[in-house]
């Protein structure tokens, strides 16, 4: 069975409140077209689908828009809720998703319905476990465990620690399995040793909740969401596929893709990635002047750029105008360097009627006339009584 893994959509995330629904509806569109041409079978979407708990009306469009595209004819597509996700509020479309092959598991890990119209369908499930078949006879094991959030904790009293409860989640799914069926783990957790990125909220908790990597259970694949960096855990076939989109600048030099591999009665064969093409690409800049820092974004039009300048002097409004009209600057963070910062200390003796005339100088570049320093040192005085 040709499977497609996927995770960390965060339909709706923006970027230092910029708009990246068209981004993300093009990623969505070309994992999409991944499906058609690699012929998958079953999809795999590790969690967080929305960035929000409360995603906006544009963003639960795009998603059940391109979920039912995914999901084409015949394919089935299974997805789990994530940090970042509502478990109850994603399992609200079940009854009506499920017709169209889109089974999804939240907080409460209901059995999936056995649906016999479709290629590939469930043929046996129960909390948090299925097996799905295609037409060929040939089966998976699906061991499924979302997020597992506050709500879950409570659910079960227990003096277990976070890793204790994991095992004993992961081994209650495991035992579905009695036939030694090809098998996937699908969770969406911190595993310990796992590379983080600025994109992601504090997810660990100081340790507290990460999952060591001997509590994971020996399936022939591990489907991981969470980081948003794709990685291998160093456990066999152990994955996190990483976000379509980079969402963070310390994600500028990763590469984004989809995993796709074949589980067969021999375990995984032609594993693989699949590169991601579509949103704009992000890149970090550092220039030691606003000159320079306008030729390096003219160099990157179709990207999104952090830019660092390294200055002696502050901006003044006209060059910060000047940047700020680059439609590809997305973040800019000046930095005054020393000398300038002990220039500034240097001041400290001045005259209110001369600090006003040095910092007016310096944002345009020409003294200011003499009744506007009268006007401020006016206001000055009535603010002093």
């Amino acid at each position: 069975m040709r499977i497609l893994h996927t995770s960390d959509w965060h339909i709706g995330k923006r970027l230092m409140g910029r708009e990246r629904l068209d981004e993300q509806s093009a990623a969505l569109d070309e994992i999409v077209g991944i499906c058609e041409r690699e012929e998958v079978e079953l999809v795999l979407v590790a969690g967080d689908i929305f960035d929000t708990y409360l995603p906006s009306a544009e963003a639960e469009d795009l998603f059940f828009s391109k979920i039912k595209a995914m999901a084409g004819e015949d394919r089935a597509v299974l997805l789990i809720s994530g940090n970042h996700d509502d478990g109850v509020r994603l399992s609200a479309a079940a009854p009506l998703s499920e017709e169209l092959g889109i089974y999804i598991v939240g907080n409460a890990r209901k059995p999936l319905p056995i649906n016999a119209r479709r290629r590939v369908r469930p043929v046996r499930s129960g909390a948090g476990f299925a097996v799905f078949e295609n037409d060929r006879g040939e089966k998976a094991f699906v061991n499924a465990l979302p997020y597992p959030n506050e709500a879950r904790f409570k659910e079960e009293k227990s003096d277990l620690s976070f890793a204790e409860r994991m095992k004993k989640w992961i081994d209650e799914g495991e035992a579905e399995n009695p036939e030694r069926l090809p098998s996937v783990f699908l969770s969406h957790i911190f595993v310990v040793g796992g590379v983080t990125s600025e994109s992601e909220r504090e997810i660990d908790l100081g340790g507290a909740r990460a999952v060591p990597l001997d509590v994971l259970p020996k399936s022939d694949y591990i489907a991981l969401g969470h980081l948003h960096k794709r990685q291998h855990m160093g456990k066999g076939h152990c994955y996190y596929s990483g976000s379509p989109l980079q969402y963070s600048f310390d994600e500028a030099n990763g590469e984004k893709g989809v995993k796709v591999f074949d589980l067969t009665a021999k375990g995984v064969e032609n594993l693989r990635d699949v590169a991601l093409k579509s949103g704009r690409r992000l890149v970090r800049l550092e220039a030691e002047s606003p000159t320079q820092a306008e030729e390096l974004l003219f160099l990157y039009p179709d990207a999104l750029a952090e830019m660092r300048l390294h200055l002696s002097s502050p901006l003044t409004s006209a060059e910060a105008a000047a940047l700020s009209a680059h439609e590809n600057l997305a973040s800019l963070i000046a930095e005054v360097n020393e000398t300038g910062t002990l220039e500034f200390e240097s001041r400290k003796g001045f005259s209110d009627s001369r600090l006003f005339e040095e910092f007016y100088r310096a944002q345009y570049n020409e003294p200011p006339k003499e009744e506007l320093k009268a006007l401020f040192l006016s206001v000055l005085q009535e603010l002093e009584k």
